[in-house]
């Protein structure tokens, strides 16, 4: 099999371990901890230092059927319903049913959650969820809190290779199509010394989502798609690219404001914030059951529609009522983010407006988490392991990269590949660093939100346009232009031919959805550097959640 490979300076170095882990948030440090005593060497590859990503600006927290009360069924069913139908049911099932333990081994690691004045778990509700599940840390500090307890167990596991500020660029393959090895680019090294091949017998892919393909967004900057894209390349699929999250409280600064965008957590209406218009209305009240509290791809439809109805940029949300006590200990770092913006959420309206959030879909991978690709596995925001379907019920994020990365160290090990030569590959043209705002600027305005036909044609063109001009410099800001290129095409034309709403995909053209038609996912590779999409049908999952609910 011959394979594209970015274009890079010839490696100066070489390393090898049984294991590579890319990425250093809650999925990728799981796996290597769950690993470190099972094979020889497990290395972790992150672009930033160990605590960058998204895990760290986690506010809400991390759901699991922990409650008196509750049950991994009534868990379930929410998850299935915010789904919109394109959950896959199995892994559902898996998810909530592994939930609560990995989120109590999570608290042997040393993660410390609030507790009740009885010393119980503290536990709140978030949009979809019907009851109160939603664990959390240092009052909306949830995901930091995770990630120093996950970064001090891989400090104290001195049998963990760390790579930091080290941008992956390809995977490399055998003969068979299976995994054998990456490329890497160590930055801050030097040019050419910077880039070296770690040889490996299996790789775990927690490199996170794509949230820098839009103009604002709650990812961090690191969040540019790197691993959907060397996966894509490699021979993996890609599923549900299309079903991007908007989350719909995000802090509205303007519309020249770019890159990450503060979150307003879904929290805060969990504790009696909501939403008004211009005039002071109620903007949730009669468009869904648990009004404030529904589902994001509903909330932010009914912003959207209301800014488009009144020509506003952004609407309001109303959260005065706590107080400023309450503000400083339940939400004090989101209160210090309002603040450093002007806004005072005790006596000020705060002004938002959605923004991209999550992807939903990504490498596709089966229950224990494995790609197409022997020896290449993903888990946690690169990966589509069918959890969240059309729309991710909130906090089931941080529990999916929990559950799956657990999942993938039970298996793995007694799957490890021989160590393999690399095959050549045929090398691939970059895009310059330079074409990233316009990528931004057509993904933003036309593959946002809102979709139509004609957008969506215009914005593949556009980016096949943005295709043809190649990069004159070999340097991470073209490598990573060049998988946001790849993973915007992909996710581009699979919006364009899902003619249905559904989910966090609205189509102002197709406005209902389609279980006739659009039951199912569509599935993108690469043949001959082409990106060819195909649609594969499934059953509508959450049509059984009458049933299920008195379970």
């Amino acid at each position: 099999m011959n394979i594209e490979l970015l274009s890079a300076r010839d490696p100066g170095w070489t390393e090898w371990a049984d294991v590579i882990v890319v990425g250093s948030g809650i999925a990728g440090l799981t796996a290597a901890l769950r690993l470190k005593d099972q094979v020889e060497r497990v290395a972790v590859v992150t672009k930033d230092e160990l605590k960058a990503g998204s895990t760290q600006w986690a506010q809400g927290g991390i759901a699991a059927a922990l409650g008196e009360g509750d049950t991994p069924s009534q868990h379930e069913v929410d998850t299935l319903v915010a789904g919109a139908g394109a959950c896959d049911l199995e892994a559902v099932r898996v998810l909530v049913g592994e939930g609560a333990e990995a989120v109590r081994e999570l608290i042997e690691w040393g993660a410390e959650f609030d507790k009740d004045p009885a010393g119980n778990l503290s536990l709140t509700r978030e949009g979809g969820h019907r009851r109160d599940r939603i664990a959390h840390a240092d009052g909306d500090a949830t995901g930091a809190e995770i990630q120093r307890a996950l970064m001090e167990a891989v400090r104290r596991a001195p049998e963990i290779l760390v790579f930091e500020h080290a941008m992956v660029v390809d995977l490399l393959t055998a003969a068979d199509g299976g995994v054998a090895g990456l490329t890497i680019h160590v930055m801050g090294e030097g040019d050419a010394d910077g880039v070296g091949i770690v040889r490996t017998r299996a790789v775990v892919l927690a490199s996170g989502g794509l949230g820098q393909v839009f103009s604002q967004t709650t990812n961090p900057a690191v969040a540019t798609a790197d691993g959907m894209a060397i996966a894509l390349r490699a021979g993996a699929t890609l599923r549900d690219l299309e079903f991007v999250q908007f989350h719909p409280t995000v802090m509205y600064l303007g519309e020249d404001s770019r890159g990450q965008q503060p979150l307003i957590s879904e929290a805060v209406r969990g504790e009696g914030a909501f939403l008004v218009d211009w005039d002071g209305k109620r903007l949730m009240e009669g468009v869904h059951e648990l009004g404030d509290l529904a589902p994001r791809d509903i909330v932010s439809k009914a912003i959207m529609k209301r800014m488009l109805e009144t020509g506003h940029p952004n609407m309001w949300l109303d959260a005065r009522h706590l107080g400023r006590e309450f503000w400083e200990k339940r939400f004090p770092n989101i209160l210090a983010s309002c603040e450093q913006h002007g806004v005072d959420p005790s006596v000020d309206l705060i002004p938002v407006a959605p923004a991209c959030h999550y992807a939903s879909g990504g490498v596709r991978t089966d229950k224990w988490g494995r790609s197409d690709v022997p020896g290449l596995y993903a888990t946690g925001e690169v990966a589509c392991s069918g959890v969240h379907g059309a729309n991710r019920l909130g906090s089931n994020s941080l529990l999916e990269g929990l559950v799956f990365s657990r999942r993938i160290a039970e298996v793995l090990p007694g799957e490890l590949r021989q160590l393999e030569d690399p095959a050549p590959g045929a090398g691939r043209a970059l895009v310059p660093g330079t074409a990233l705002k316009q990528l931004q600027e057509t993904m933003t305005t036309k593959v946002g939100v809102l979709r139509n036909a004609t957008g969506l044609a215009e914005a593949v063109d556009e980016l096949e346009q943005l295709g043809s001009t190649p990069a004159t410099e070999i340097d991470p800001a073209a490598w990573e232009a060049t998988n946001l290129l790849t993973v915007s095409l992909a996710l581009a034309t699979s919006a364009l031919l899902r003619e249905e709403t559904r989910g966090s995909h609205w189509r102002e053209d197709f406005a209902e959805r389609d279980d006739t038609g659009f039951a199912g996912h569509f599935d993108v590779r690469l043949r001959d550097g082409e990106t060819v999409v195909s649609f594969t049908p499934a059953p509508a999952t959450d049509r059984t959640t009458t049933t299920m609910a008195g379970a």
